[in-house]
């Protein structure tokens, strides 16, 4: 038995496609809700689904019957960037990872968590630049040297938003746990994802990705509009961030699941920074529309609080034995615009509704 939270989100539901077509019992910790949620299990339903409420009440029945799950995966969160609720994210986002790295170290369970790639802020505070004067349009010239994953740098980081800050919370007191000594889950690896994309994020609202939204504007004949830049030197349109497909993030953690020996906080990325325009423009050609693109002054809720340049390093994920490739922007966008959102806005991953499974063979 694995343990999913959040696995009727986005990428949990992609991961528990995943691990159902492998044969794994799995127990999904999650809301459906009332907007169609459940439609991201619908081909690939868990053997349970707990709420989160009860997580910990089920976790301690487990103990007691001496049921022991072959790993936790934690990437239940609050992610919304703009969120406001410092005590609420705080809760969720951090005091629940603590615990429930707690009960794995107890119960010897490997954890796999999520971080995210907004814990570097805008890139200026990362471990290449200690004194914060080189630029993350600077730091992105030569090389993705601002966005070096590990613990070692964790404490220089940066993060803009409440979001950002929570999970490097956690990190950071994953380092401090490691440094003291304190028990720890036999294999434990955080995930710091950067701009995730594809099926099965329909339930976002606000906080779908970026193809999503620029297609819905396509489809419905509208410019497809990008921010103005708020970096002065940096062109509109040319704020660059790095883009994965999901099926490479959800790759990653099953690699990591057949690894036990992998242990480490990882940059999950392409290694590729692509520009919004990039983005805008395969999205309409991957569409059959002609390029029609304006720009948006960018909301005073963003202003300060936007990253203009992403991109992951690697170098540790490689180092690791990581070998698979990533999937390219064009051919991402070209999967996702075609077998999926072309054919329905909530067409999800393998919905028994489109008939065969739709998957992208090969990509997982």
């Amino acid at each position: 038995m694995m343990i999913v939270t959040g696995g009727a989100g986005f990428i949990g539901s992609c991961l528990q496609a995943a691990l159902f077509r492998r044969g794994e019992d799995t127990v999904v910790v999650d809301h459906l809700g009332q907007q169609g949620k459940w439609r991201n299990l619908a081909a690939h339903p868990p053997s349970e689904i707990v709420s989160p409420q009860v997580l910990e009440d089920f976790l301690e029945t487990l103990r007691a019957r001496g049921r022991k799950p072959r790993a936790l995966l934690h990437l239940g969160a609050i992610s919304a960037t703009t969120a406001r609720d410092g005590d609420l994210v705080w809760q969720t986002n951090v005091a629940l990872s603590q615990r429930l790295w707690q009960w794995c170290a107890q119960m010897e369970v490997p954890f796999i968590y999520a971080s995210s790639a907004a814990t570097y802020g805008n890139g200026a505070c990362g471990a290449a630049n200690p004194d914060g004067h080189e630029t993350a349009e600077e730091a992105g010239a030569h090389g993705p040297t601002a966005f070096q994953d590990g613990l070692a740098g964790v404490p220089g980081l940066c993060p803009l938003n409440l979001y950002g800050w929570s999970k490097q919370a956690f990190d950071l007191w994953v380092r401090t746990t490691l440094e003291r000594g304190d028990p720890s889950p036999p294999q434990w690896a955080g995930l710091k994802f950067f701009n995730v994309y594809g099926p099965n994020e329909y339930h976002k609202q606000e906080m779908v990705s970026v193809v999503k939204v620029k297609y819905d504007e396509v489809r419905a004949g509208r410019p497809v509009t990008l921010f103005r830049s708020d970096r002065a030197g940096l062109a509109d349109g040319h704020q660059r961030r790095d883009f994965i497909w999901v099926g490479d993030a959800v790759r990653v953690m099953l690699w990591l699941l057949d690894h036990p020996q992998v242990s480490g906080l990882f940059n999950c990325g392409t290694g590729a920074a692509r520009t919004y325009l990039d983005l805008a423009r395969l999205t309409c050609r991957a569409a059959g529309r002609p390029e029609d693109i304006a720009f948006v002054p960018m909301p005073e809720k963003l202003q300060g609080q936007y990253q203009s340049y992403t991109c992951a390093d690697l170098t540790r994920l490689r180092a690791a034995g990581y070998t698979a490739p990533f999937t390219s922007l064009e051919d991402g966008i070209s999967m996702y615009v075609e077998q999926f959102l072309m054919r329905g806005s909530q067409a999800c991953l393998d919905d028994p509704s489109q008939g065969a499974a739709r998957w992208a063979g090969g990509y997982l």
